[in-house]
C-alpha cells in the first residue's frame, strides 16, 4: 500500500512516515514547500504523480493564539485547503483520513465526547477546524480527531517541561484543563490501521488511554525524567487557567471517547507508555528539541510547524505553554 501524508515535517507527518516505513508501506510525505494544499492544481498534479492508495491530511494551521488575529489564514488552510484536498481525493476515488482536534468542542461536557456530539468551538482555530471537518465530510472523507499530541522530535509540551525542569527549581502548570495526551507514533499506527479497514464511519476519535491535566502530565514528565538523570526541579505547582490568560480560550474538558475505534479492534495504548519512550529518547539520544512549548497552550501541542502556524498535524502547535 502506498500512503500520502501531508505536513510531512510535522510531528504527526514524521511519525506516519516512520511507522509506515517500519510496516513495509510506501510513504510519500511532502511538506508545505513541496505540496501547498491551498493550490488545487498542485494537489491534482501531486495525486496523479504519486498515485497513493491512502491519503492522510496531517497539515494544518495550528497556532491557536495567533489564529485570533490571523483568521483568514487559519480558514484558508484548515477549511479551504482541506476542502481542495478532499474534493481531489473524491474525484480519484481515494480514501482520505483528515486529522482534526479536540478544540472543536467547548469543554463544558462532563463525559468523554462522542464523535457525533454537537460542535461548539471556542476560538478561531477551533472554528476553522470545525469548518474543515464539514468541508471534507461533504466530499466523503473520514475525520479523525485527536488531542494533546507529543513526540520526541519536538517542539512539544514534553520538550518544554524537560528543558524547564533542568533549569528551574519549581514549575507552575495549569491543572484545571482535562484531556488525554497522545503519542504521535501511536496515532500514526492507528491511522494506518484505520486506513486499511474495508468500510469506515464518517468520524473517529483517537487518543491514548488515560485522563489527566496539564499539571498531571507535567508531573509525570518530570518523574520519568528523574529515572534517567537528576532534575533541578523539585516541585510542580498546580495553577488555574485564570492564572495563565491567553488570547484564545481553551476547552476545560476535552476527553475524547474512542469506543467507535475500539470496535474495529484498534485499541490505543496508555499515554504513559509512550511518554516513557519519548523521555528516554530525548534524554539519551538527544533528538532536536526546538522546545518552545506546546501550543495550544492548554491543548495538544503537536507539531513543529513554522512560525506561520502551518503545521504537520491537525491538533494545536506549540506556541504557548500552559504554565506561568
Amino acid at each position: 500500500m502506498k500512503v500520502l501524508v501531508t505536513g510531512g515535517r510535522g510531528q504527526l507527518g514524521r511519525s506516519v512516515a516512520r511507522r509506515g516505513h517500519a510496516a513495509g508501506l510506501q510513504v510519500d510525505a511532502p511538506d508545505v514547500d513541496q505540496l501547498d494544499l491551498r493550490d488545487p492544481a498542485a494537489i491534482a498534479a501531486h495525486l496523479d504523480a504519486a498515485r497513493p492508495d491512502l491519503v492522510i491530511n496531517a497539515a494544518a494551521y495550528t497556532a491557536v493564539d495567533k489564529a485570533e488575529t490571523e483568521r483568514d489564514l487559519a480558514f484558508a488552510v484548515n477549511r479551504d485547503a482541506a476542502a481542495h484536498l478532499a474534493r481531489a481525493c473524491a474525484a480519484r476515488d481515494l480514501r482520505l483520513l483528515h486529522v482534526s482536534t479536540d478544540y472543536v468542542f467547548d469543554g463544558t461536557g462532563t463525559r468523554p465526547y462522542l464523535e457525533d456530539d454537537a460542535l461548539a468551538p471556542l476560538g478561531v482555530y477551533g472554528h476553522s477546524k470545525a469548518a474543515g471537518e464539514a468541508a471534507v465530510l461533504a466530499a466523503g472523507a473520514t475525520v479523525v480527531r485527536t488531542s494533546w499530541l507529543f513526540e520526541e522530535r519536538g517542539p512539544s509540551f514534553v520538550h518544554t517541561m524537560l528543558r524547564l525542569a533542568a533549569e528551574r527549581d519549581s514549575l507552575r502548570v495549569v491543572g484545571d484543563q482535562v484531556g488525554c495526551p497522545t503519542w504521535a507514533d501511536d496515532l500514526a499506527d492507528g491511522l494506518l490501521a484505520l486506513g486499511q479497514r474495508a468500510a469506515l464511519e464518517p468520524r473517529y476519535h483517537y487518543c491514548n488511554q488515560g485522563v489527566t491535566t496539564w499539571h498531571g502530565f507535567a508531573e509525570a514528565i518530570v518523574a520519568e525524567a528523574r529515572r534517567h538523570r537528576p532534575m533541578r526541579c523539585t516541585s510542580v505547582e498546580r495553577i488555574t487557567t485564570a492564572d495563565y490568560p491567553t488570547p484564545a480560550r481553551r476547552p476545560a474538558y476535552s476527553v475524547l471517547d474512542t469506543s467507535r475505534l475500539r470496535a474495529l479492534g484498534i485499541v490505543p495504548p496508555s499515554w504513559s507508555v509512550g511518554l516513557a519512550q519519548v523521555v528516554a529518547r530525548v534524554l539519551t539520544d538527544g533528538p532536536s528539541s526546538g522546545s518552545s512549548g506546546p501550543s495550544s497552550g492548554p491543548s495538544s501541542g503537536p507539531s513543529s510547524g513554522p512560525s506561520s502556524g502551518l503545521s504537520g498535524s491537525g491538533a494545536p502547535r506549540a506556541s504557548g505553554t500552559p504554565m506561568a
